[in-house]
């Protein structure tokens, strides 16, 4: 077994729309975290709801530790860490009495993991929760995620209103995370800079259909955007181009292999999020 999970052709759809997923597949190998990107209503968060069972699918299978993913089951449930954007926690709680409710929740909680991540964190311990900030609200619930010894966790927009200084303390502690090469990660964000500087694979979405599954280093070092006029668009091979945008007079071209490029088309430097920008508001190939 390679991977701590495996989705493949999920299929959901939503009465009276016509949005939905289209036979979504990915996988993440242990020790490794995957980057997960697309524009607001591309399937994010409809695919990780149907991942963890929160939201029912059509079709298709998941599998979390090479078991069939049931939400029902109690072992699964420990085994995945979960944060949304939207998670609510109880506001009448501190720290302190929160730490002792997870308790009761999870078999594995380390009580002496979670105050580590508290106090890396800078969260106070006896101020109650509803007095947070967002971005204190986000730590906290990175800080559960990470304290009851899951295998797998799935983070929807977790660096989400956090200061820089707070978004890298929320990413050195994922990396350390994985170091093991026995967990993995779904992460999902708005900030593609944070999704660069950690991910191992990208998986990009648009309107519920994967458009690209890659190595975060192969896309970085094989893939190139060139931007042409027509007649020079007409010179690259087909089966090179990934998708297009016209920018004015000329094209914006994403391309799976720089080296076979004419050698009189120059490339552009790119980040992520340049390549996203591409993908999301272009045209596939």
């Amino acid at each position: 077994m390679e991977s701590v999970l495996e989705v493949n052709q999920l299929r959901k759809t939503y009465r009276g729309s016509t949005f939905g997923l289209k036979d979504v597949s990915f996988s993440i190998p242990y020790g490794s975290i995957v980057g997960f990107i697309g524009e607001n209503g591309a399937g994010k968060s409809t695919t990780m709801g149907s991942i963890l069972g929160t939201l029912r699918k059509e079709s298709g299978t998941v599998k979390v530790f090479g078991e069939e993913m049931d939400a029902n089951h109690v072992h699964m449930k420990e085994d995945i860490g979960v944060v949304f954007d939207s998670m609510q926690l109880p506001g009448d709680l501190t720290v302190y009495k929160l730490g002792n409710v997870f308790g009761q929740v999870y078999k594995n909680w380390d009580k002496e993991a979670y105050f580590h991540y508290i106090d890396f964190f800078s969260l106070p311990k006896k101020k109650k929760i509803k007095s947070f900030s967002r971005g204190m609200s986000m730590k906290l619930s990175v800080a559960v995620a990470l304290s009851h010894d899951a295998k797998l966790l799935i983070l929807d927009e977790a660096t989400a209103g956090l200061d820089p200084g707070g978004r890298d303390d929320v990413l050195t502690v994922l990396q350390e995370f994985v170091q093991g090469q026995k967990r993995g990660i779904l992460l999902s964000s708005h900030i593609t800079s944070d999704i660069e500087r950690i991910a191992d694979f990208l998986v990009f979405i648009k309107a519920g259909e994967i458009l690209l599954r890659i190595k975060k280093e192969e896309l970085l070092n094989e893939y190139a955007i060139v931007q042409c006029t027509s007649d020079q668009y007409k010179e690259i091979e087909q089966n090179l181009i990934v998708a297009s945008r016209k920018n004015g007079e000329t094209t914006d071209v994403l391309v799976s292999n720089k080296e076979a490029l004419p050698p009189s088309m120059k490339t552009k430097s790119f980040s992520i999020d340049d390549i996203t920008l591409l993908l999301m508001r272009g045209v596939k190939a």
